[in-house]
């Protein structure tokens, strides 16, 4: 807790002074342009990876970045997603993957889930994940079908699927490689493109 103390002090005496005008305008103001969709994974920091300024992207995270297909009931991921549809008015959604990704990990290599039941059911998201997958233990790979998988159970949203039909979002998926810094995109094969060099 010291290190978090020390970097809250360091914010407000470095960061937010000249920052001041741009909190002014977000204390009543919130327009993100991007919803991003993330892994929990600490090595991930979506804000960072985009060189992205406070309020420009609204940011979901979850253990492998699993988005759950629509379905009957609520919860805190459909929630969010609509709220950046329907009332931020987002133009973009990202679903990231990553490197070394410990969910897809956990996946690609059958751990024994049992002592995290909560963990094991969540990664049910991601069946249709390693059902795609040519080489149920291929990591990458996984990761690069989950994002595909994820980006498909977005389009089963309502709001989403409203977005898309009026043209007013566009969806896209990404793989983010922690050891390089690279971001690629996917195309219409598994392989990542660089996003940028």
């Amino acid at each position: 807790m010291h290190d978090l103390a020390e970097g809250v002090a360091r914010f407000q005496r470095e960061v937010f002074p000249a920052k001041k005008g741009l909190f002014a305008h977000l204390g009543g103001h919130h327009a993100p342009h991007t919803l991003f969709i993330s892994c929990s994974d600490a090595r991930v920091v979506p804000e960072l990876i985009c060189a992205s300024e406070p309020g420009e992207l609204f940011v979901i995270r979850t253990a492998g970045n699993l988005v759950p297909a629509h379905g009957p009931g609520f919860d805190g991921v459909t929630a969010s997603i609509e709220y950046a549809i329907a009332v931020l008015g987002v133009k973009n959604i990202v679903v990231c993957g990553h490197s070394a990704c410990g969910a897809m990990t956990a996946l690609a290599q059958d751990h024994d889930l049992s002592g995290t039941p909560a963990v094991a059911g969540w990664l049910q998201h991601a069946d249709a994940s390693r059902a795609r997958t040519a080489a149920a233990d291929d990591v990458a790979a996984l990761v690069r079908q989950n994002v595909r998988a994820q980006l498909a159970n977005l389009a089963t949203h309502p709001c989403v699927a409203r977005a898309l039909a009026h043209q007013t979002v566009t969806l896209h998926g990404w793989v983010y490689d922690i050891p390089t810094g690279s971001v690629g995109t996917l195309d219409s094969t598994t392989r990542p493109t660089a996003l940028a060099t």
